[in-house]
C-alpha cells in the first residue's frame, strides 16, 4: 500500500525529490552526477540523500504507476542477463510482451529450474486471469520443462502456454536487455541486494512510463514529469 505522506520529515520540497529521482532512474547518471546538476540549480544536496531518496522513492514510484499499467500482452519473451550485486553475479532474470512492455523481473543467486519456476509463477500471478499464451525463450531445456509443469497446474489435460523456442525469435528481449545495460551505465555493480532490487525497480518503471506503457500521459518529457508528479499529488 503507497505510502499517504511520504515526504513527511524531509528537509527538501517533494519536487526537487522527485526531479532527483527521476534524472537518476531516467538517466545513466551517478548519484555525484545528480547532486551536481542540483548544485548548478542552487540546491545544495548531498549525494547520500540522493541515495536514500532513490531507495525509498524508487519504490514508491513503482507502487503508485501500477494500477494505471496497460494490460501486458499475451505473447512474453523470457530471458537473462546479470549484473554483479555485492562483488557477486547475480542473474537477472525478464519477462516482456511483443509490445516491450515489462511483465516482471526478479534477481536471484542462481540460474536453475527452482529459479525458472520461481520467476515465471511471479510472472503469471502478477498478470492474473490475464495468463500468457506463448512464452519465446531461448533454447535452455529448463524452460520446457517448467512450461509444462505450469500447464499441468492449470489444467492436466490442456496445453495453455505454448513454449517457443526457435532460434532469433528472442532477440526482442535481448534487446531490450541492452536497453537496460545502456542506463545502468558503470552502475551495473550494486553493494547490496535490497539496493539492486529497489534501483531496478525504479529504473523499469520509468522506463514503462516513457515507453508509453500506461494508461495516460502526455507525450514527451513533459509528460513524464507531469505523470510523475500527479502521482505524488504535486501539480504539474
Amino acid at each position: 500500500m503507497p505510502s499517504r505522506k511520504p515526504f513527511k520529515r524531509h528537509r527538501f520540497p517533494a519536487a526537487v525529490i522527485l526531479c532527483a529521482v527521476r534524472m537518476y532512474l531516467r538517466y545513466p547518471l551517478s548519484y555525484q552526477d545528480v547532486a551536481d546538476l542540483l548544485a548548478e540549480r542552487g540546491l545544495d544536496v548531498d549525494r547520500s540523500s540522493v541515495f536514500r531518496w532513490v531507495q525509498k522513492f524508487g519504490t514508491e514510484l513503482s507502487k503508485r504507476t501500477e494500477k494505471h499499467l496497460t494490460r501486458a500482452g499475451l505473447d512474453w519473451h523470457v530471458g537473462e542477463t546479470y549484473i554483479r550485486v555485492g562483488g557477486k553475479w547475480r542473474y537477472l532474470w525478464r519477462a516482456i510482451d511483443a509490445n516491450g512492455q515489462l511483465v516482471a523481473f526478479r534477481l536471484p543467486a542462481r540460474r536453475d529450474a527452482k529459479a525458472a519456476k520461481a520467476f515465471l509463477k511471479k510472472a503469471i500471478e502478477r498478470v492474473g486471469l490475464n495468463r500468457p499464451v506463448s512464452i519465446c525463450t531461448h533454447k535452455a531445456p529448463t524452460y520446457r520443462k517448467v512450461i509444462l509443469e505450469i500447464n499441468y497446474a492449470y489444467d492436466p489435460h490442456f496445453d495453455s502456454i505454448t513454449h517457443v523456442d526457435r532460434k532469433y525469435l528472442n532477440n526482442r528481449v535481448e534487446s531490450d536487455h541492452a536497453a537496460l545495460k545502456r542506463l545502468l551505465g558503470y552502475r551495473q555493480c550494486f553493494r547490496s541486494l535490497r539496493s539492486a532490487k529497489a534501483n531496478l525497480q525504479g529504473m523499469e518503471t520509468i522506463r514503462t512510463i516513457k515507453n508509453g506503457h500506461i494508461d495516460t500521459k502526455q507525450q514527451g518529457v513533459r509528460g513524464e514529469i507531469a505523470f510523475v508528479n500527479q502521482l505524488f499529488g504535486l501539480t504539474a
